[in-house]
Parts: C-alpha cells; structure tokens; sequence
C-alpha cells in the first residue's frame, strides 16, 4: 500500500529513510528548515564510518553500526561517493588501560567487528609517530564524504517522485484519524504519516505533534583542530583513544581527510544554542529550555568535574594539545590550528542519565527518532530500512 509520508529534517537520517520509503513506492515530502541539506551534525562530524566496535552488544547502534559499516561503503561505491576502508587504531597509551583494551576487543568480537588485539611494536608499522603499549586494529572502519552521500540520496529521491522542500521550519503539526498535517510559514502538507528526524529539534518536534518525550535534547560542542602542512606527516590514519566507560564521548581522537589534511578533536561542552558552534553563539531561549530539564542538572552533580575539564580544554589551546599529545606526543603547539565544530543532539532523561542507544519514540501516525547521533551517519541506511519496515507493519 502506497502512503504519502513527510519526513521532517534533511540531515542524513531524514534523507535515508525518505529514499527508502521512496524505493518501496510511497510518496515522499521531506521538510528542512535550512536552505540547504545537510548542514548540522551531518555536515560537521568527522566523516568517519564506525565499525560498530564500542556499543553494547544487542542494541541498536551495535546492529545498525555493523550493517551500516557496509551498507554505506557498498552505497558510496555504487555511487561514486569518495570512500576509503583505510583502517583505524584503538591505542592504549599506559598499563592501566589495557583492560579496558581487551574488554573493547571482547565486545567489538561479539558485535562481529573484524578487530584483533595488536603490539605497541606492530602500532608503530602502522601509525609511527603514536605513543602505545598496546592497540586494537580495526579493519572495517573508514572515511567518507556523508554530504556526497545525502546528495545522491536526495537526487535518488527526486527520481523517485519526491520533494525535499529548502527552507520549510515547520511551525504546527496536528494528528487526526487519518492523516497529520504539518504546516510551515508558506506550506500544508497532508500525509498519511509523519517521521520525525530533526535532530537537534527532534524532542521540539515531537512535542509540537502533540506527543510527551521522555527525553530532551542537551546540545553538546564538539570542537577540532586541524594539524598544520608540517605536521600531517605525523599521523596516517585513523587513531582513537580507549574510551572512558564513565564517559559517554569517545575522546579526541585524529583522523586523515581525503585532502591529506588530519583532524583533531573532538572535546565535548556543553553548547549555549542548539545551533552553538562558538562561544559566542548564544540563544537564551535553547539555554532556558535546557536549564528547565532536571536531568540537566542531574546530570551536572555527578560529571562536575569532567565537565570543568572539557570547559578548560575548549577555552586552552595548551590543555587541548595535552590531550593529543597522549596519542601523538611529538605534536607541537604550533602545529594544530583551530577548525570547525560540531554540535551533538545528545537526548538526556529526566535522571540525568544520556540515552546510551538510538531512540525512537511513536505517536498516533508519528515516529519521532529522538536520539541519533554517532554512529547515526554510518547506520543511516540502516535506520531508514527500519523505519520503513515498521511503516510497512502499520499499513499491513
């Protein structure tokens, strides 16, 4: 059964899911409120496809990432999207972190990520200039151009009858028996069903639909330096850190671009907008709507510290290079210079706690995806097939 479906957010989940359900034959209407696709936390993360190696194993980011590491290499090859499988290490750099090490190594294993535990001797033949003990190599992670990729998706889209409408802030949504309508400053569309992927908006979203989250969006900075000509030599690849289980970031890590040039970064603060890419963007009502959520401060009582931290890092080029010379201890001061940021939609609970798995929450002819952020781009396609699958479920 063919249904008219708008898709609100043209980042890359929107667009995913609005192919997919374009391949199965519906009719496809997706709204963004920029003047262009694209242009958040696709258009800013680090490019990296992830291999599904640090999630939980039977969550959705552990199926989806996994899948997703190849459904999305196998999309940018047909494609002629620039991809490249190059590899990554997962470094320890002291002792005391080789246990966290082999639990990474026992849980990538269970989530069937091709990984195997190295020496600090064979992480040299790979990346000369890091500082390890030991370190996992993981085969399956790699780069690609995920704005190239929502490109083709949404000419793909096109072809398949739809519309991806530029410039469309959605301003009502109202549900009835048959149909939601979603109305923007110059439009009304009528659909048989509405997804809901806006990412840093998405709890606004599905609280303008007439549904209660159970969780709200804490928008998160996420900012990164870029190694000087001089210094580009000094890393080859991908090299991550072993995460801090207590902390719910991955770390800076380094990561080379298509161009030769390499990434740093990146440190994660707290973001005074939803769209606060600088220190000085502020918007008081996005402050305001976050102080209001108590998990916020929750949330604040217990990472205080790590919180202050992130915050030094941000505001010192000194403390940031400290980080990255626990990878890369040759890195010079001189040799990193500021770049661009990222902001990361983070859904938080009213404990406090961050939503650790992707999360969708339904309403009457709604799928509100409420919690979509890394490794969301790599398990796109994933998570549109998923959605489709459950639409197909509803019409049945």
């Amino acid at each position: 059964m063919s249904n008219h479906i708008a898709v609100i957010g043209a980042g890359i989940v929107g667009l995913a899911t609005a192919c997919e359900l374009g391949k199965r034959g519906h009719r496809v209407t997706v709204l963004e409120k920029e003047d262009k696709i694209a242009d958040h936390q696709t258009g800013n993360n680090s490019g990296v496809i992830h291999s599904g190696l640090y999630y939980t194993p039977g969550s959705l980011k552990a199926k989806f990432a996994a899948a997703g590491a190849e459904s999305m290499r196998a999309f940018a090859s047909e494609h002629d999207v620039t991809v490249d499988i190059c590899g990554k290490l997962v470094v320890a750099t002291s002792e005391s972190q080789r246990g966290r090490l082999q639990n990474l190594l026992e849980r990538g294993q269970a989530n069937g990520v091709p990984c195997r535990l190295i020496s600090a001797a064979e992480a040299k033949e790979f990346e000369p200039h890091v500082n390890a003990v030991a370190a996992l190599r993981v085969e399956s992670t790699g780069i690609v151009d995920y704005r190239g990729v929502c490109q083709k998706l949404r000419e793909l889209i096109v072809e398949q009858g739809g519309e991806v409408l530029l410039g469309q802030e959605v301003r009502a949504i109202r549900s009835f028996r048959d149909r939601v309508v979603i109305k923007t400053a110059t439009k009304e569309i009528s659909a048989d069903n509405l997804v809901n992927c806006a990412g840093l908006h998405s709890d606004r979203i599905a609280r303008l639909a007439g549904t209660n989250p159970s969780v709200r969006i804490i928008p998160f900075r996420g900012e990164y330096f870029e190694l000087t000509p001089a210094a580009q030599h000094l890393v080859r690849g991908l090299i991550y850190p072993v995460p801090d289980p207590a902390f719910p970031f991955l770390g800076v890590h380094f990561t080379r671009m298509f161009d030769g040039t390499v990434h740093a970064g990146p440190n994660a603060v707290f973001a005074l907008a939803r769209e606060g890419y600088s220190w000085s963007r502020i918007n008081i009502g996005d402050v305001i709507d976050s102080a209001r959520w108590p998990g916020l401060w929750r949330l604040g009582k217990r990472f205080w510290r790590t919180g202050l931290d992130e915050t030094a890092r941000s505001l010192s080029k000194r403390k940031f290079l400290a980080s990255l010379n626990e990878l890369i201890p040759e890195l010079q001061l001189d040799q990193i210079t500021p770049t661009h940021a990222g902001v990361r939609a983070q859904a938080m609970r009213r404990d406090g706690s961050l939503v650790d798995d992707f999360h969708i929450e339904r309403g009457h002819r709604q799928i509100h995806v409420l919690n979509a952020p890394s490794p969301a781009a790599t398990a796109a396609l994933e998570i549109g097939r998923s959605i489709a699958d459950e639409l197909a479920g509803v019409a049945a």
